[in-house]
C-alpha cells in the first residue's frame, strides 16, 4: 500500500514538511524558464558552427551541429553565480559564426515558449584586392655572387 494513514502528530510534521519543501516540477522549483536560441542563415538552414555568448561570459557556447539550436535554463557567470533564465528578465545574446555576421540580440524572458530564431547572413568579402605579402627570412637573402670563387 502507498499511501497509509498518519497515525501521530510527527508523522503528519514530517508530511508537510516534505509537501513544502519539494514544490511541483516548473512552478517554483528555482530551475529557471527554458530559453532555446536557433541559429540559421538566409535559406532557412541550421548553421552548426554557430556559437552563442553573454557579453559579460567569457565562454562562447556551441550550437548543436545537426539542429542549430542551443538551449538552457542559466547561464554560469565568471564569478561562479548563475543567472536564471527568469520571467522579467532581459538578456544580451551575441550570436555568431564563421563567415556570417555576427547579431547582437536583446530578449525579455517570458514564462513559456521562450524560442529565439537568429537568421545569419553570410559575409560576402572582396579577396581581388588582397597581395599576398612577401616575407624575407635570414635564409632568403640574395647571395652575394662577387669576389672570388671556392677553394680548391
Amino acid at each position: 500500500m502507498l499511501f497509509q494513514p498518519v497515525k501521530s502528530m510527527a508523522g503528519l510534521m514530517f508530511m508537510a514538511a516534505t509537501l513544502v519543501a519539494c514544490p511541483k516540477s516548473g512552478q517554483g522549483s528555482g530551475d529557471g524558464t527554458l530559453l532555446k536560441v536557433t541559429v540559421i542563415d538566409i535559406e532557412r538552414d541550421p548553421i552548426p558552427t554557430a556559437v552563442v555568448r553573454h557579453p559579460d561570459v567569457g565562454d562562447r557556447i556551441r550550437v548543436n551541429s545537426l539542429t542549430g539550436s542551443w538551449a538552457g535554463r542559466a547561464l554560469y557567470m565568471p564569478d561562479g553565480s548563475e543567472l536564471l533564465f527568469e520571467p522579467g528578465l532581459t538578456i544580451i545574446l551575441e550570436v555568431s559564426a564563421p563567415g556570417h555576421m555576427t547579431q547582437v540580440i536583446q530578449y525579455d524572458i517570458r514564462k513559456r515558449k521562450n524560442n529565439i530564431e537568429v537568421t545569419l547572413p553570410a559575409l560576402v568579402v572582396d579577396d581581388t584586392d588582397i597581395v599576398d605579402p612577401v616575407i624575407n627570412f635570414g635564409r632568403d637573402k640574395p647571395r652575394d655572387v662577387g669576389g672570388a670563387g671556392p677553394s680548391n
